[in-house]
C-alpha cells in the first residue's frame, strides 16, 4: 500500500474506485466501503484508493477541542496490505472552500481517475457540504463515473458510528466499542524507556504514549495484545498515569507480554485492549502493588488460556 499525505502528493494515472469520508476508527460501517473499493478494484484491474479527511488542522484552526479514535499511523497500519492508495487530505480551509463541482471535476475526475465513487449514504462534500449524494448520481455521466451508495451498517437499531464508539468508550463500555469497531481498540507507538521498576519485580513493561489527539478509555488495567515486529504477544496493559510510582500524571499505556523477553526501546508496536480487569489505583507501597500485578498477570493469563 501506498501512503500519500496531501492530494498534491497523488501522481496516479489509471482508473481508480475510490471511497472518501473521515474515516475515524475504521468501524463496521466503514469497513462496508473499503470492501466494496476493493472488489470493484480487483474485478476490474483498477487501483483501490482510500480518501481520508484528516479534521485535527480544522479542529486546531478553529481552536475546538476534539478526540480522535485513530491516528494517521494506526489508520495507515489498519489498511496496510488491503488496499493500494491511502490519502491523507488535511481539511484546510482552502480545502473546505472548493466547491462541490470543482471536488467531482478536480479530484474525483481529474486526480483520481474515479471509475467507481463509493460512498455511504450521508456523505457531503464542498465549499459549506453543498455536494452530497444526489448531486454525485447527477454529474455521473458527464464525469464517467459509476456511483455506489452503501447504506448504513446498524447495531440495536442504532447507525454505527465514530460518535457511538466515543460514547461507549467514555463509559467505560469497552466491550461495546470493540464490537461497534469489529476488532479491539488499539494504541500504536514507539516503545520509550521507563523507570525499569516492573523489569526490577520481575515484569518487564513496554511504555507507548498515545497519539495527540487519541481518546482512552477509562484508566485501568486491561487484558491486552501486543504486536512486536509483527509478532502479536498476549498480555496486560495499564492505561493511565502510574499514580503508584510517577507524579509526572502522564498518559501512558504501560504492556507486560507474557511471551516476550526481548528489548524493544525504539520499536513501533501496537497494543490492543481486550477486556476491562480493573481500575487504575495508587497502592500505599510498591509490595502493595506487586502483589495485585500478580493477580492481574494470572487473570490474563487465564484469560488466553496459558
Amino acid at each position: 500500500m501506498q501512503y500519500i499525505e496531501g492530494l498534491e502528493a497523488y501522481q496516479g494515472t489509471g482508473k481508480t474506485a475510490v471511497t472518501l469520508g473521515k474515516f475515524d476508527g475504521l468501524h463496521r460501517g466503514h469497513e462496508k466501503l473499503i470492501e466494496k473499493v476493493t472488489e470493484y478494484a480487483k474485478a476490474e484491474d483498477m487501483e483501490s484508493v482510500v480518501c481520508s479527511f484528516n479534521m485535527i488542522p480544522f479542529f486546531e484552526s478553529q481552536g475546538i477541542e476534539r478526540e480522535i479514535l485513530m491516528t494517521k499511523e494506526e489508520q495507515r497500519l489498519r489498511l496496510e496490505g488491503r488496499i493500494d492508495r491511502l490519502v491523507d487530505c488535511p481539511f484546510t480551509k482552502s480545502f473546505s472552500m472548493i466547491s462541490a463541482e470543482e471536488f467531482i471535476r478536480d479530484v474525483l475526475a481529474g486526480l483520481f481517475h474515479a471509475a467507481y465513487v463509493v460512498v455511504g449514504t450521508d456523505f457531503c462534500f464542498g465549499y459549506q457540504k453543498q455536494g452530497n449524494v444526489h448531486m454525485l448520481k447527477e454529474y455521473e455521466e458527464k464525469y464517467d463515473y459509476k456511483l455506489v451508495v452503501i447504506e448504513k451498517e446498524r447495531y440495536q437499531d442504532r447507525i454505527i458510528s465514530s460518535t457511538y464508539i466515543k460514547e461507549a468508550l467514555s463509559e467505560g463500555n469497552l466491550a461495546l466499542a470493540n464490537h461497534l469497531l469489529g476488532y479491539p481498540y488499539a494504541v500504536a507507538g514507539v516503545v520509550e524507556h521507563g523507570k525499569r521498576l516492573g523489569r526490577r519485580l520481575g515484569f518487564p513493561t513496554l511504555n507507548v504514549a498515545p497519539g495527540a489527539h487519541k481518546m482512552m478509555p477509562p484508566n485501568g488495567v486491561y487484558v491486552s495484545r501486543t504486536s512486536v515486529d509483527g509478532i502479536w504477544y498476549g498480555g496486560i496493559c495499564n492505561v493511565g498515569v502510574k499514580p503508584t510510582v510517577t507524579e509526572e500524571n502522564r498518559m501512558l499505556v504501560e504492556s507486560y507480554l507474557f511471551d516476550y523477553d526481548g528489548n524493544a526501546y525504539g520499536k513501533r508496536v501496537t497494543t490492543q485492549l481486550h477486556e476491562f480487569r480493573r481500575p487504575e489505583r495508587k497502592f500505599t507501597d510498591v509490595s502493595e502493588m506487586k502483589a495485585c500485578i500478580d493477580r492481574d498477570i494470572e487473570y490474563g493469563k487465564q484469560y488466553f488460556g496459558m
